[in-house]
């Protein structure tokens, strides 16, 4: 019972994990990407970082629940 629980956490972590993953913007937009994100501040149009900023942590949460849920996995086998 407890590790049908444990596999489902699992599988649900792993999903969001690969689906926050993909949906981030890259970090390396190179020497334009600097000096077009200089004019984005200026202006205020940071939306973009606003939702990189929000991936961030989902990825960070999910990949605390993944490995967790499978060290648990683990221990239970």
């Amino acid at each position: 019972m407890l590790s049908t629980i444990v596999t489902v956490f699992l599988i649900l972590a792993s999903l969001v994990l690969i689906a926050s993953i993909l949906l981030q913007s890259g970090k390396s937009a190179g020497l334009s990407g600097s000096i077009g994100g200089g004019a984005e501040q200026i202006w205020g149009k940071n939306k973009a970082r606003d939702y990189d900023d929000k991936f961030d942590k989902v990825t960070k949460v999910s990949a605390v629940v993944f490995i967790v849920s499978a060290l648990l996995l683990a221990y239970m086998q």
